[in-house]
């Protein structure tokens, strides 16, 4: 089993909407049983809470419901729970870092770095632009997707 792990500030945003949009794409796929998928915070600032607004709206008008997810954070001992740690932007990966205390096994990247044009995943809690964040988001997922396959023969 491929264990992906989505992180964010705060776990109520881009996170929580890649690991769902992630989940969504994997059932139609068929492929749900091949993977084990979560999402955390590098902060404790939303822990508990539900999934923001602007994020289980957009998520809705895709058919994917998110309504049981609460924020968590991430802890240290997660690096070795799960097989890619994907952060949304680069202050994510330094916190993760920190969060660790290194990466010595290259587990840490940002989602978007699977893109042709790696970047960042503008926080849409700052931005207001939730459609934007799941383009990005979405992009994400669908190479990442692509490249899990083919680097496990799925």
């Amino acid at each position: 089993m491929i264990k992906v792990l989505f992180v964010c500030l705060g776990n109520i945003c881009r996170s929580p909407m890649a690991e769902y949009v992630f989940k969504d794409m994997l059932e139609q796929k068929g492929l749900s049983d091949k993977f084990f998928v979560a999402s955390a915070a590098t902060s404790s600032e939303e822990v508990g809470n539900g999934v923001h607004r602007g994020t289980r709206n957009k998520l809705k008008e895709a058919g994917i419901d998110a309504s049981q997810k609460r924020a968590v954070q991430l802890k240290r001992e997660d690096y070795s729970r799960y097989d890619y740690i994907l952060g949304m932007e680069q202050s994510n990966l330094t916190s993760m870092e920190r969060i660790f205390g290194s990466d010595k096994e290259g587990k840490i990247r940002r989602l978007l770095d699977f893109s042709d044009k790696p970047r960042d995943i503008a926080d849409p809690w700052y931005t207001g632009d939730f459609d934007k964040t799941y383009d990005d988001v979405y992009e994400g997922c669908e190479r990442l997707l692509a490249y899990l396959c083919k680097e496990n023969k799925i």
